[in-house]
């Protein structure tokens, strides 16, 4: 890979190189880091990424794009400063669809990422997800809970491969002094979630805004908490900046049933949708709310948007969204 432009007249900045960039995380983040500063490599193999979600980063002579699949071997002229790891399939629909790409970018993909971040002298983030306690039985969800997860149903492939992911992350550093971070992610939702992508937030908002019912699966009791992407980007850039090394939540601990969440996507759309219910998938999560007691502890992180103003700033996102589309 060729180097990124740089500005002669510029003292060296710091350095990122993020997988994932044009995703829906990814972008924001990218976007976030080159705002502070950073010159940003931005990788994605662009499987569900996608190149509208970098149209403000492209012009931009602090970021450089590279269409590269981080499963194959990844090397990257000149300095970096720190590796960000969020190239994955996130969605159900995505890593249901791609269940061997999505174990290939945790497993490869991440010690490919973990051998550039070592080789460069480079800080390692990984993206990981609340995903890796499964369907809890424990209540709120805390770092040190070790999960509950079906290794082999469907879902496992994503649980797995980012489980796995958190052990070879540590390892390094345990290995070869690496420093790490890693970040558990709870559902976010915003601008640049993709239209129906099969998570509940855009799903709902989506039909809603085509007057469409509302799929709801199971009995809708089941519950999540859910954080809008600024909030979601504001935690991990605060853990990046820390000096703590292992697992941290970050996500939203307001948590709704999925029956409220539905009911708060009408009322901020105004449409006349009814709910119509579906079996609920196997190893469906019945309840996930973080405990950010950590978070809030290591780096006074909090997050401040609320559930009905995130929806309507999404909501005006999708509107736009569907405008452009001719729908």
């Amino acid at each position: 890979m060729t180097e990124s432009p740089r500005r002669s007249t510029d003292a060296r900045v710091p350095r990122a190189v993020v997988t994932g960039a044009a995703g829906f995380l990814g972008s924001h983040l990218s976007e976030r880091l080159v705002g502070a500063g950073w010159d940003v490599v931005g990788l994605d193999n662009l499987l569900t990424g996608r190149m509208e979600n970098l149209e403000a980063l492209l012009p931009h002579e602090r970021f450089t794009f590279e269409h590269y699949d981080v499963t194959n071997f990844v090397d990257v002229a000149g300095a970096v400063d720190a590796v960000l790891h969020f190239a994955s399939p996130a969605s159900p629909v995505d890593y249901l669809e791609y269940p061997i790409k999505t174990m290939k970018v945790g497993a490869l993909g991440t010690h490919n990422m973990l051998g550039l971040a070592l080789a460069k002298g480079a800080k390692f983030f990984l993206a990981s997800t609340s995903e890796v306690y499964g369907d809890p039985q424990v209540h709120p969800q805390t770092e040190d809970y070790w999960g509950h997860v079906n290794p082999i149903g469907p879902r496992g492939v994503y649980d797995e491969a980012k489980r796995f992911a958190e052990a070879l992350t540590l390892a390094y550093h345990r290995s070869h002094g690496l420093d790490v971070r890693i970040s558990r992610i709870f559902n976010t939702y915003g601008p640049r979630l993709r239209p129906a992508d099969g998570r509940v937030v855009s799903n709902f908002l989506f039909q809603a805004m085509r007057g469409e019912p509302l799929t709801v699966y199971g009995d809708g009791k089941q519950s999540r908490s859910f954080c809008f992407v600024d909030d979601e980007i504001s935690g991990i850039v605060a853990l990046l900046d820390s000096d703590y090394v292992g697992p941290v939540n970050i996500g939203n601990p307001n948590e709704f049933t999925i029956l409220e969440l539905a009911e708060t996507v009408i009322e901020v759309t105004g449409s006349t949708s009814k709910m119509v219910f579906e079996d609920l998938p196997v190893d469906d999560p019945t309840q996930r709310k973080p405990d950010i007691s950590l978070a809030r502890s290591l780096f006074d992180w909090e997050p401040t948007v609320q559930l009905r103003e995130g929806l309507e700033r999404t909501c005006l996102w999708y509107k736009a969204e569907l405008e452009a589309r001719g729908e």
